[in-house]
């Protein structure tokens, strides 16, 4: 067991991990943090996306020791105090569902919109890339995104 420390949310935290636990779990059964999701545990999916440095990462992937001194952020980082527009657009244009995807691709979004506020739909597409939404078709999402984008909500 190794002591790793790092920044979840604004707040240092400081846990236990063996080597070869994967920052998933640690986020969820030591921290509990519950927004990322478990849903392939191969990186394919999205649903376990964290920023980590401000960098979209599938947080199934990486080794937590690897999170060690770092900054990680997950959507409950990104709504402290209130929803963040991103979020209240997803809500006014009923982008999701069942909501299994929405931490992933809520995160991945506000990556594209810091570095990009007036993204393209391409850009918005490439930005989720990766991101498996089984429920929407995509559209409404984008639909969202792309409001915002242009200052309509």
């Amino acid at each position: 067991m190794k002591e790793i420390s790092f920044n979840l949310n604004f707040e240092i935290r400081q846990v236990m991990v063996e080597p070869n636990e994967i920052l998933l779990d640690v986020l969820r059964d030591k921290l509990g943090v519950k927004s990322p999701k478990c849903g392939c545990e191969r990186g394919d999916c999205g649903a376990c996306t964290v920023l980590l440095d401000g960098k979209p990462v599938r947080s199934c992937l990486i080794l937590a020791i690897e999170a060690d001194k770092h900054d990680i952020i997950t959507v409950e980082g990104i709504s402290q105090d209130k929803l963040s527009k991103l979020q209240e657009a997803f809500i006014q244009y009923n982008s999701f569902q069942c909501g299994y995807c929405a931490p992933g691709i809520i995160l991945a979004v506000t990556e594209l919109l810091e570095n990009n506020p007036h993204p393209s739909l391409e850009e918005i597409k490439e930005s989720i890339a990766g991101h498996l939404c089984r429920c929407t078709g995509y559209t409404p999402i984008f639909d969202a995104i792309m409001a915002l984008s242009k200052g309509e909500q």
